[in-house]
């Protein structure tokens, strides 16, 4: 179980991630998460640097979806305007989201990644059906009380996965 808990991969923002090197692997999709992942839960609308980021995404053939646990209202009010596809009120870590999001994106487990900011919901979710899971340090501090109980909870597994030598990179929470 502590396994599923455990990324592929943990960097500091999606602009670190290393497309290329994914796209050398196989990976045609990237579902994400939106708050706290692509920008603040406050922000209403993306960034220049956003806008850029999925523009370069879309050039090197990758297909985007956001995948979020938050209101349609949210997430719509978000994605629309960048024309990415969305699945709101996603229910993460059930595996229920992350099939429609592979169902519409027309691809399997083995060639799509799953990036989020959460273990709990992005990991543990995209792990559980092999995707391929890189885990972002929070855009924001910014967060619901549940998210903060989480936050907590996720310090104490990733402590634990450190002492046990189960993390392929060095920790920075």
């Amino acid at each position: 179980m502590l396994k599923r808990l455990v990324p592929d991969e943990f960097v500091q923002s999606i602009y670190e991630i290393d497309f290329r090197e994914l796209q050398r692997r196989g990976v045609k999709a990237v579902i994400v998460d939106l708050d706290n992942t692509l920008v603040e839960s406050t922000r209403p609308q993306a960034t220049p640097e956003l806008v850029s980021w999925l523009d370069q995404l879309r050039g090197m053939g990758f297909k985007v979806m956001i995948v979020s646990n938050n209101k349609r209202t949210r997430v719509s009010r978000f994605a629309t305007p960048l024309r990415v596809p969305f699945i709101h009120r996603a229910r993460k870590p059930l595996s229920a989201a992350f099939k429609k999001a592979m169902g519409r994106l027309e691809v399997t487990a083995a060639d799509s990644v799953m990036i989020g900011d959460q273990i709990f919901t992005d990991v543990l979710g995209g792990n559980t059906l092999g995707l391929h899971t890189i885990l972002v340090v929070p855009v924001s501090d910014a967060e619901g009380i549940f998210t903060k109980i989480n936050r907590l909870m996720e310090r104490m597994i990733l402590r634990w996965m450190k002492q046990r030598g189960l993390l392929g990179w060095e920790e920075q929470k």
